[in-house]
């Protein structure tokens, strides 16, 4: 382990969305030679809301089979099942003893995820920043990517790891967070002022497994505004710039280009060019390397089992460690 490490993890509750390929997967690729990655679905967060067993099985295998279709290589990145890896609920359990109430309380997603799901407010949905703060301290991360929506998490991650190091020393690396050098903000098609979320409308994000067609349809439906000048001015003109940005991103050339290329067309050009774009450069190849990964149950059952004990010997000493500090027997 002579490089940093960048560890990131994403919930298998539908598929990743454009936004989530051009403003992380696509360019945490290309990490994999600069830095040491983890790639987790963390299967653990997602039955903070209620599942069906067999959907999330699903949907986690496949979150997995398309981090590899997304360039994510298993054999330079340790790409794995959370639950495969104990260690990240045994250190969730310590962590909470050195973690306050009131920073939990504090936490605004569990606010707004108590305000969506008031039928089941479960300890898990409070106290799973902790468990997200033992993914990352539990590998020495050194660099978490995050959006704006875990930023909180991330501070909280750090302060419990200055905590724990100021009562028994250099134990944790206090995590800093990753701000790519490259990658696009996408925003909604239908919300151009807001950040592509796979949480929207389907109208507003393309989902990484959208048929061709759906893909045409949605850029054709996208908001723009009343003017005729393709131009890009995020506050005037957020949908043009956003479609321009999303161009630019999948066809790999700078925004000036994007905005020269499309200088004296029409917007039912713009969205026409921009889905077909989309579809050629981004879609059908993940699509087709989905399709093929998915397909051989043998291939990834051995990706999930190599990963996760990769994992575990990451983990286990830093575990043990947390665990001889506090005063168990090792």
């Amino acid at each position: 382990m002579d490089k940093k490490i960048i560890f990131s993890g994403a919930q298998p509750t539908g598929y990743p969305q454009l936004g989530n390929y051009l403003g992380a997967f696509k360019n945490w690729s290309n990490l994999q030679e600069e830095y040491n990655c983890l790639y987790c679905v963390v299967d653990l967060h997602a039955i903070t809301v209620r599942q069906v067993p067999a959907d999330l099985r699903k949907a986690s295998r496949n979150l997995l089979a398309l981090y590899i279709a997304c360039g994510l290589d298993p054999e330079k990145n340790i790409v794995y099942m959370q639950s495969h890896y104990s260690g990240h609920a045994e250190l969730a359990w310590i962590l909470n003893c050195f973690t306050y109430m009131g920073e939990l309380g504090r936490m605004t997603q569990f606010k707004d995820k108590s305000a969506k799901n008031e039928a089941n407010i479960n300890s898990g949905l409070f106290t799973y920043p902790v468990l997200m703060a033992a993914d990352i301290l539990l590998f020495g991360t050194h660099l978490v990517p995050v959006g704006e929506d875990q930023r909180q998490h991330l501070e909280l991650a750090r302060d419990v790891a200055i905590r724990f190091n100021n009562i028994y020393g250099d134990v944790f690396t206090v995590p800093e967070a990753y701000i790519a050098k490259s990658g696009a903000k996408i925003m909604s098609l239908t919300h151009p002022e807001q950040k592509m979320s796979k949480s929207d409308d389907d109208n507003s994000q393309i989902n990484l497994m959208d048929s061709p067609e759906v893909v045409m349809r949605k850029f054709k439906r996208a908001v723009t505004d009343s003017d005729t000048e393709i131009r890009y001015d995020k506050e005037k003109k957020p949908g043009i710039s956003n479609l321009l940005e999303i161009y630019a991103n999948s066809c790999g050339i700078s925004l000036d280009s994007a905005i020269a290329h499309f200088d004296g067309k029409n917007y039912g050009q713009l969205k026409t060019e921009v889905g077909e774009a989309v579809v050629e450069n981004v879609m059908q190849p993940i699509q087709t390397s989905f399709a093929d990964i998915s397909a051989n149950k043998d291939y990834l059952d051995g990706i999930m089992k190599k990963n996760a004990e990769k994992a575990a010997y990451i983990g286990e000493k830093i575990l043990k460690k947390v665990k001889k500090k506090v005063g168990f027997v090792v």
